[in-house]
């Protein structure tokens, strides 16, 4: 197979005729080519009087070999080989605490495998999740346990989906393909910037965990973890609380995803003496834009053209004072959504359904902060850091999960808001005005300033004063990272296996899911 890419056509392109593509680009005789498939499809808007595609083709032709010397652009290509070793009789069952991307293909790889995993998930399935998080975006009550960040599928479910990763690795394709199978839209296997949306990942979730449970796996939801039994420094059991109940697994392998805001697994750490370190994360806010401006700053004449979707940009600006801001997780078409998970304390998040259709588009604008601005060397520093800026924007938005919002011009300008500008807030239940500085750290909002006054720069009305901020966004990263040796285990407990993003070794949905997948790997070469 040949892989031929950089390959320009128009917006208008019927992709339903590749064969014809292939022939008349490359000009090879059609009776040469065996089949052709799209690998890559990608939108080149640098130019915006002239916005094409560039995609990528895998073609089966005769004479492969000669075409390779007579084509630019073209490589010898073999698609990726994953396999999985079986085990039989096996002494005990695995243990996977989490559900969430990291969670859900570590416990897919060790069904396939025939390990029955238990897996255990402290809220609810995918519908409940639905439930809760909307009765408390409608102004009901906040259930800690079942929300945006914990329950079926992760806080990725409540997401716009990306599937965009900046790793390299032979699971991704792996990982795609089983997402297909379980209900996303075929296009992620070949769109440079995939998402499957948070209506078509639900789906795709519930698909997988049918196919965990049909290989042996089992599922325990509205199931807690709380603590682990250990002989001669290796993990002897799990424990978990569900219904009231202490409930105890004999097993010597817990694979720990539990996520960046399990908060109460890291304190249950740090008091079982597991070895953990602070890490570096990053604080800001959402920025909302309308969609059609969006559009047009990035398509200019061709926005609204029926083959291009809702866009999207990815921004970073280095500013004097040695901080850096970055848009994170753009939702084109999206919300901002209530992300908190703790009484008493206010987050936001990003989240796009696949059509991406929404009036407005947001994304986080985030600042790096770390060790240094912790005030303490302790393990769980930036924890308490994160956890007090939370309770900040809480008070700041009245105390009831309003989320603090300001006007972009009124931000720069030092004054709080007093009314809005052309962009409504598509948070729920609702945003009241506040300053910034109420909740963030004068470092941030100075980088802020600086930060957005400099994107304007290269994204025509990314500084508009109708821009609308709300706050805050602190879930981008874990705070802590619980450290593990080359074998994917815990340095303190034999056994354990600290895995994804709760863990700090993943940054999305893909290297969660990648990470997950080398935990169960490694776990099934300590007991094939």
């Amino acid at each position: 197979m040949i892989r031929v890419g950089g390959i320009r056509v128009s917006l208008d392109t019927d992709f339903s005729r590749l064969e014809d593509i292939c022939a008349k680009k490359l000009r090879i005789e059609r009776s040469r080519l065996i089949s052709v498939s799209l690998a890559k499809k990608s939108v080149d808007a640098r130019k915006k009087s002239d916005v094409h595609f560039l995609i990528s083709l895998d073609i089966e032709a005769k004479g492969e070999e000669k075409l390779l010397k007579t084509l630019k652009n073209a490589v010898k290509y073999k698609k990726p080989e994953y396999s999985i070793p079986t085990v039989k009789n096996a002494a005990y069952r695995p243990v996977i605490v989490g559900f969430g991307p990291a969670g859900m293909f570590a416990a897919l790889v060790l069904a396939m495998a025939g390990a029955k995993p238990i897996v255990l998930e402290r809220g609810g399935d995918v519908d409940s999740r639905v439930k809760a998080v909307e009765e408390f975006q409608s102004g009901g009550k906040l259930d800690t346990e079942c929300n945006v960040q914990f329950g079926e599928g992760g806080a990725g479910t409540f997401s716009d989906g990306k599937l965009t990763t900046g790793i390299k690795d032979k699971r991704i394709g792996w990982i795609l393909e089983r997402l297909v199978e379980f209900g996303a839209p075929e296009e992620i296997l070949y769109l440079a910037k995939p998402h499957i949306g948070t209506d078509k990942l639900r789906g795709a979730v519930k698909a997988l965990r049918e196919e965990v449970i049909s290989l042996g796996g089992e599922v325990i939801f509205n199931a807690k973890f709380c603590g682990f039994e250990a002989e001669n420094g290796s993990i002897s059991a799990a424990k978990y609380k569900k219904g009231g109940e202490i409930c105890t697994i004999d097993t010597k392998s817990v694979i720990l995803a539990t996520g960046h805001s399990a908060r109460d697994v890291f304190e249950l750490l740090y008091n079982e003496k597991i070895d953990l370190s602070q890490k570096s994360f990053s604080v800001g806010v959402r920025a909302e834009h309308l969609r059609t401006d969006v559009d047009k700053a990035m398509y200019g004449a061709f926005a609204g053209h029926k083959a291009l979707k809702a866009a999207d940009y990815k921004l970073a600006v280095h500013l004097p004072n040695g901080r850096t801001l970055y848009t994170f997780c753009m939702c084109p078409g999206g919300y901002v959504v209530a992300a908190s998970s703790e009484e008493g304390r206010l987050a936001v998040n990003g989240m796009s359904c696949f059509a991406r259709d929404a009036e407005n588009s947001n994304s986080a604008l985030l600042v790096n902060v770390g060790p240094e601005d912790y005030d303490s060397d302790h393990p769980l520093a930036g924890m308490w850091f994160q956890r007090d800026l939370e309770e900040k924007a809480f008070r700041a938005g009245g105390s009831d999960y309003h989320a603090p919002a300001a006007v972009l011009r009124d931000f720069m300008e030092g004054r709080v808001s007093e009314k809005l500008g052309r962009v409504k807030p598509s948070y729920r239940p609702d945003v009241k005005f506040a300053a910034p500085e109420e909740y963030l750290p004068d470092y941030v909002c100075e980088s802020l300033r600086m930060g957005i006054t400099e994107m304007g720069k290269k994204i025509q009305g990314f500084d508009d004063g109708d821009t609308l901020l709300t706050g805050i966004e602190s879930r981008s990263s874990s705070p802590v990272r619980i450290n593990r040796g080359e074998d994917m285990q815990s340095l303190s407990l034999k056994g354990l296996y600290p895995c994804g993003e709760g863990a700090g070794y993943a940054g999305g949905i893909v290297s969660a899911a990648v990470d997950g997948m080398k935990c169960a790997e490694a776990l099934l070469e300590a007991i094939v």
